[in-house]
């Protein structure tokens, strides 16, 4: 059984769609990644105003605010200080 072949019962060439066939090495991009930006934005905003609406949002005390601030300063400036010279 050749590789087109197989899965097919009948003896027919396996028939793939265009463009399943040009983007087999790259990720499908569906539904919320498809969307433009400014779409996902939308509806990223609706979540979070129905989660804070029914009281399930996170809302951060000002020390875990503080120390996701320490930990992104840390990743974007490599853990050195802000001050040298």
């Amino acid at each position: 059984m050749t590789t087109a072949d197989q899965g097919n019962t009948q003896g027919q060439p396996n028939q793939q769609s265009p463009a399943r066939q040009q983007n087999q090495n790259q990720p499908a991009h569906r539904g919320f990644a498809a969307m433009d930006e400014s779409r996902q934005r939308e509806i990223a905003s609706q979540g979070g105003k129905a989660a804070h609406e029914k009281g399930t949002a996170h809302e951060f005390t000002p020390e875990e605010a503080r120390e996701a601030g320490r930990k992104g300063g840390q990743r974007s400036h490599g853990g050195q200080g802000m001050n040298q010279g």
